[in-house]
């Protein structure tokens, strides 16, 4: 099986998945196969070398891109607003409150450390005294109610 004039490239799959599947196939495989332009030297010689992988063939710049296309969607807007410098003034913002979320997180570790770690043994230690004494009086009555029965 080979391509044809209607299914293109999804012709290996025949009648099977559903025409829109193939459809979406013959979409994605026609922009990754096609060549795309260089960042490194502006000429449209990149060629997709495996998963997120290209390489331009003119100048050999290799470079990590999106699965399909050397660049995303995502990958375009941060483009965007980098050249136009708008994330700046949010920046300082963001560093802020970042910085007080991890003192936040920091001080509720370092309480709930200093709780837990007091508050355990005080515990442990209280509770192993009364056992001990606990354990004390009943070993003295029973030797008590021993020599009581041998007299």
């Amino acid at each position: 099986m080979g391509d044809t004039k209607k299914v293109k490239h999804a012709g290996r799959f025949g009648s099977r998945y559903g025409k829109g599947i193939r459809d979406r196939i013959v979409g994605i495989e026609v922009k990754q196969r096609t060549l795309h332009i260089c960042p490194g030297c502006g000429f449209k010689r990149v060629k997709r070398i495996t998963t997120g992988l290209f390489e331009c063939k003119k100048c050999g710049f290799k470079f990590a891109g999106g699965s399909y296309t050397p660049s995303t969607m995502s990958g375009k807007i941060v483009k965007k607003m980098v050249a136009q410098k708008k994330f700046l003034p949010l920046a300082k913002n963001l560093l802020e409150i970042q910085e007080e979320r991890e003192k936040t997180q920091a001080e509720k570790k370092q309480d709930a450390k200093g709780e837990v770690k007091e508050a355990k043994p005080v515990k442990k230690k209280a509770v192993k005294k009364e056992e001990a004494k606990k354990g004390e009086k009943k070993a003295k009555t029973k030797a008590a109610e021993k020599t009581e029965e041998k007299e």
